[in-house]
């Protein structure tokens, strides 16, 4: 007989996202809340089979937010700041929520801006919601678990 408490995984269709401060509501998909590392092989010459592996250049994925399109334009003139020349970097959070709808794990970006901005696909043939698609590219992600 098992003891203790159930530890099930959440879902992933709860959660929220923040850019500088204000909540945006009206996503249906996240993605890229990922960080990698560069690996440099590295071999001294009096070993014949051996290659060690060093840390290298920490590098973080693009974040990928997807959501029907409204006549909100502040994800557009977030863009066109970058499009004039003069980046508006920010800070943000993408916020996992449990079933209850309370925080319970939060990725933190840092200096983002929006990389891509792309519209909605145009199909007379089928009946979906039109998807804008936003990429932001960042310099640093972190996990927070949420108390």
């Amino acid at each position: 007989m098992a003891s203790g408490a159930r530890n099930d995984p959440y879902g992933q269709f709860n959660f929220l996202i923040e850019i500088d401060g204000v909540t945006r509501a009206g996503f249906s998909e996240v993605s890229g809340l990922t960080s990698d590392t560069n690996v440099i092989e590295y071999r001294e010459g009096d070993e014949v089979t051996t290659v060690r592996k060093l840390k290298g250049l920490d590098k973080y994925i693009n974040i990928v937010l997807k959501r029907g399109y409204t006549q909100d334009t502040s994800l557009w003139t977030w863009r066109q700041t970058v499009l004039d020349g003069t980046p508006q970097r920010t800070t943000g959070t993408i916020t996992l929520l449990d079933e209850a709808r309370k925080p319970v794990l939060s990725w933190n970006f840092t200096q983002g801006w929006p990389a891509k901005l792309e519209g909605p696909a145009m199909n007379g043939k089928t009946s979906e919601v039109a998807i804008e698609t936003l990429e932001i590219v960042h310099e640093g992600l972190e996990l927070v678990v949420v108390s």
